[in-house]
């Protein structure tokens, strides 16, 4: 099951889109612990809410991570729970380090899912490296979806500017 899936070549390594940059990578040692909240009944009277009756769905996998300059991938090793994950970087809503007394540290993230994408609004995901620091992947994480962030409202303020033009045009003629 791929979740908010990308296509991947041969050797299970995703495809570039369009004029995009590979910012970092990990070979292995990645694991990724999906919390999907549980989605209540299509025309119950609680479906306009989010999040069902309180429970989860929880995905874990190891595998490898890319981070490119429009999203964050990961891959997982076979017999996973799950295949793969994809999240545009504008897609992640907080971020947060957790340095727990027992366990390893990790990054936990709140993400908002694409339509269709087999996630529910609430997921949020738990990455940990087994054999390096996060140090240096959460300040490129951060720097880089700060970056995408202000790329996307960027190219829509231009985007209303050309459309108000157009129209004052349209009103001119």
């Amino acid at each position: 099951m791929a979740l908010n899936c990308a296509m991947l070549n041969a050797t299970r390594e995703p495809i570039p889109l369009p004029h995009e940059s590979v910012i970092y990578t990990t070979e292995s040692g990645a694991e990724v612990v999906l919390l999907i909240p549980d989605v209540p009944p299509e025309g119950s009277r609680l479906s306009s809410g989010s999040g069902g009756s309180g429970g989860f769905q929880k995905l874990k996998a190891m595998g490898r991570i890319w981070l490119t300059d429009h999203r964050f991938l990961f891959t997982s090793s076979p017999d996973s729970s799950f295949d793969s994950l994809t999240v545009p970087l504008p897609s992640i809503l907080s971020t947060r380090f957790e340095q727990p007394i027992f366990g390893s540290n990790y990054l936990s993230f709140e993400i908002k899912p694409s339509p269709g994408g087999g996630l529910t609004e609430g997921t949020s995901v738990e990455l940990r490296f087994k054999n390096q620091t996060m140090f240096e992947f959460i300040a490129l994480l951060e720097k880089t979806r700060e970056r995408a962030i202000y790329m996307k409202n960027r190219w829509h303020r231009r985007k209303r500017r050309v459309i108000l033009h157009l129209q004052n045009r349209a009103l001119s003629l």
